[in-house]
């Protein structure tokens, strides 16, 4: 049975490491006949959340840029892929805005299937832990999020270093099983 899959790519470098295993988790989800769609994130005008508390009562954000669209987006999948190079050890600003800005309607995220990918310099993937520590304090806020799967993309420090890797295989074969 075919899912919607959207992709939320965090790199700041179109073809960075975490984006190419982006790429491939989408060809191995498309081939195995799931719909898909790639949202990369520096693309897109999201602000800082302001703290304004206005969200509370009306559950829409007053800042008017691209989070409405990218919170329809994630409340519509059925499989959502956060995606993000590590930096000193935790997720980039891109996707922790993201994170934040989803406050305004993150109670109608339920039922989603998560998907992690990390992409790091540092060969370790237990060194990646706190990067996915702030994944699932996310999830653990929302209904019924399973996590599936995490991608490491470790040992990759420049701009394509993760081609040819055993990580990009794992993306590939992540995204057909779903």
């Amino acid at each position: 049975m075919s899912k919607k899959v959207l992709v939320l790519s965090a790199s700041p470098r179109k073809g960075g490491n975490s984006d190419l295993l982006c790429d491939q988790f989408m060809l191995g989800a498309n081939e195995a006949g799931n719909q898909t769609e790639k949202i990369f994130l520096r693309d897109k005008k999201i602000g800082y959340c302001t703290g304004c508390e206005s969200c509370y009562s009306s559950h829409n954000c007053v800042q008017k840029d691209d989070m409405a669209e990218i919170l329809e987006k994630m409340i519509n999948a059925e499989v959502i892929v956060m995606a993000t190079p590590v930096y000193f050890y935790t997720m980039n600003a891109q996707m922790k805005t993201l994170i934040d800005r989803t406050v305004p309607k993150y109670q109608e995220i339920t039922g989603k299937e998560f998907y992690f990918i990390v992409a790091a310099a540092d060969s370790s993937e237990q060194a990646m832990e706190r990067t996915l520590d702030g994944f699932r304090g996310f999830t653990f806020c929302l209904n019924d999020a399973k996590e599936k799967g995490v991608v490491y993309g470790v040992g990759a420090w420049h701009k394509g270093d993760i081609k040819g890797s055993a990580a990009m295989k794992q993306a590939f074969e992540m995204g057909k099983n779903i």
